[in-house]
């Protein structure tokens, strides 16, 4: 008899996780979720300061071995605690009012960086966390488990209330954690317990368990499942953050939830790391001049947001930060806003993409009282003109930004004489980048994809100097540079007047090339008129030199003998090559064969064709190359440029068109 109950019991145990496995779309109720995962609940509870102020009935009913109860008080001390008043919202009226991107959500089907896929489901009910979408791409994965699609599923949910929306996050929310199970406790790329997707989660649920504090749609079994798993997220990120732009994230999720539940045993230890961390992080991470050291504008934007969020959180957590990070913060959003485009657009280098910082930098006017940073963000529409510029020079980064002005139609221009970046580097060092009229003219050909299909084909060419404006030598592109700056670059180096803006650097370091070589780059910008390259090859043998300039894909472009111009109704640049060196010229648009080039990438997972115009020529040794870029509004036609004087120190040159226009610019040499 004994032996037959053991048997019955056993099976009956069985038949109980049969059941939950099968049927956790069913676990709603505390009782419900305490029944069929005892173990997480006590381990839950076992991670809260009973000793905190309103937990008494949680650690009476917890001694007393109430598991249910203790868990049901707690819920209730959640609902009548004053913590993080900022995420709790007034709940909205019902209706059925409906949003096409959230009910594709609802539907599993999910757009990760442009690219839309469905979420398959498994046998068990519950969602695959691990699927990598169409082109099986880690990335997919690895995004879709930050938990954006129900962050935005819970906006729509604010704007029309539809509970539709708020019964999809509290399911959405059990699937997830239940299928993540157990938590383990160590460094990991998964999809589901990387890094960033761990500091993604924990910021949006931190969103909605406030916000939907007061709303029977989240059912008690998943808030529970919540602060069952937000320990474990903070442990991760504690314990297994990364640096740069990941620290940034990671750690200010961190104090998101210490600051926010602070009733954890830990919370008071994890706000203290991450104050500590997150500013020695920031001494590590941004120059002085307020760029941050991977030198990508797209990744200085998620540092600085981060450091941002993690200031708010201290400010609401009454924990104070010394003064240098608010100072950084500043320098932060100078560079974005003196960097932008005249349509506000930033810097597209390195692994980034080409998006808007107009709303960027009117917040951060907004926040430091700077009404020249919305004057040169509005193109002088409002606030005051600054009293410097319009050109600046970055001396850490070694970005000269040039400008005419600041209207929309300005002339725009990016130099890159800096370090090589210490995360998410491509091997461009000396690329130009050239806007005018409202138009994108010479470009970077931007990051295509990290992983998957898209990268597999187009990554190489992202990062290779053949995307970008600069030299090959025989047919070798630049290897890695120095990753950071121990100092500014020196002020001989770089120089803004009120005429013009100039700046030079060299580099040598070409992957597998024979011998040696020094490529020296100058670009001077007579302000308002035109840019003028110089470029210098120092070379111990002969050398095939190819010069590349790829254009936007929306510009037209075509040759006039040597000359490249764009043909475009509005917004034009012109290439001469100045000088007696024999070139060749050709068009590449969209190769694949023999190798990658002419390609664009706006965003991630996005790419089309664009032009690339392939100046080529052979050298028996040094060597100088001198280009003359001309803007203008309309085409450009007869215009002409010849050197009229060179010396050590300086070239002499004359531009003219034939409505009898005419320029002379001197560049300096001297180094």
């Amino acid at each position: 008899m004994k032996s037959k109950f053991y048997v019955t019991a056993f099976l009956l145990l069985l038949f109980a996780e049969f059941v939950y496995s099968q049927n956790w779309q069913e676990i709603k109720s505390v009782e419900e979720v305490c029944s069929a995962y005892p173990e997480v609940m006590e381990k839950m509870l076992g991670q809260f300061n009973l000793d905190y102020p309103g937990l008494e009935k949680v650690k009476t009913s917890l001694e007393a071995g109430e598991l249910v109860d203790a868990c049901t008080q707690l819920l209730q001390h959640y609902e009548n605690s004053k913590n993080a008043l900022h995420l709790r919202t007034e709940q909205p009226v019902e209706s059925d009012k409906k949003e096409a991107v959230a009910d594709s959500v609802l539907k599993n089907v999910f757009v990760i960086q442009n690219v839309k896929g469905e979420l398959p489901v498994d046998e068990d009910g519950h969602r695959d966390w691990y699927y990598k979408g169409p082109n099986n791409d880690s990335e997919w994965a690895w995004l879709s488990n930050r938990h954006s699609q129900i962050n935005h599923v819970f906006d729509v949910y604010l704007e029309t209330g539809n509970p539709k929306y708020a019964q999809f996050i509290d399911l959405f929310l059990r699937d997830f954690i239940i299928k993540s199970m157990p938590y383990p406790a160590q460094r990991s790329i998964t999809s589901v317990w990387r890094g960033l997707e761990v500091s993604f989660r924990a910021k949006v649920w931190s969103r909605i368990f406030y916000g939907l504090l007061n709303n029977n749609h989240l059912t008690p079994a998943t808030r529970l499942l919540i602060l069952s798993s937000l320990p474990d997220h903070a442990h991760y990120n504690r314990n297994f953050h990364g640096g740069n732009n990941w620290l940034t994230m990671e750690i200010s999720a961190l104090a998101t939830v210490a600051a926010n539940f602070p009733e954890y045993r830990n919370a008071e230890e994890w706000l203290s790391y991450s104050v500590e961390a997150m500013t020695e992080s920031m001494k590590d991470q941004v120059y002085p001049d307020g760029v941050q050291t991977e030198l990508t504008s797209h990744y200085h934007n998620v540092s600085l947001t981060n450091f941002e969020q993690f200031k708010d959180i201290c400010d609401s957590a009454n924990r104070e930060l010394p003064p240098f990070f608010n100072q950084t913060l500043e320098k932060m959003y100078y560079y974005i806003s003196h960097a932008a485009r005249p349509d506000g657009y930033r810097i597209l280098n390195n692994d980034g993409d080409r998006g808007s910082d107009r709303e960027l930098i009117l917040k951060g006017a907004a926040i430091y009282n700077k009404p020249e940073w919305e004057y040169i963000a509005t193109n002088g529409g409002s606030g005051v003109k600054p009293a410097d510029g319009p050109s600046w020079f970055f001396p850490w980064a070694g970005h000269l930004i040039s400008r005419s002005g600041y209207d929309k139609d300005a002339h725009w221009s990016f130099f890159d004489i800096g370090p090589w970046g210490s995360g998410h580097q491509h091997n461009d060092k000396l690329h130009v980048s050239i806007a005018a009229f409202g138009r994108d003219l010479l470009v970077d050909a931007g990051r295509f994809a990290y992983t998957g299909e898209v990268a597999e084909k187009y990554r190489p060419y992202a990062k290779g100097s053949q995307s970008h404006n600069v030299l090959l030598i025989d047919g070798r592109g630049q290897g890695p540079g120095p990753t950071h700056a121990e100092e500014p670059v020196s002020k001989r180096h770089w120089l803004i007047t009120e005429e013009y803006d100039l700046a030079w650097n060299s580099f040598d370091s070409f992957d597998s090339l024979v011998g040696k070589c020094t490529h020296t780059r100058r670009l001077f910008y007579a302000r308002g008129d035109l840019w003028v390259v110089v470029d210098e090859i120092e070379t111990d043998l002969p050398r095939n030199i190819e010069a590349l300039w790829h254009w936007h894909p929306q510009c037209k472009v075509a040759a006039n003998g040597i000359n490249v111009t764009t043909q475009n109704e509005r917004g034009n640049l012109l290439i001469i090559p100045v000088g007696e060196q024999d070139w060749e010229v050709s068009f590449v648009k969209g190769q694949e064969d023999p190798e990658m080039q002419g390609w664009y990438s706006e965003e991630y997972n996005k790419y089309e064709p664009n032009t690339a115009s392939v100046y080529s020529t052979h050298i028996k040794s040094d060597s100088k190359f001198i280009w003359v870029l001309f803007p203008s509004e309309n085409i450009a036609e007869g215009v002409i440029a010849e050197i009229i004087n060179e010396t050590p120190k300086e070239i002499k040159i004359r531009v003219a068109t034939k409505e009898n226009d005419e320029w002379v610019v001197s560049v300096p040499l001297s180094k």
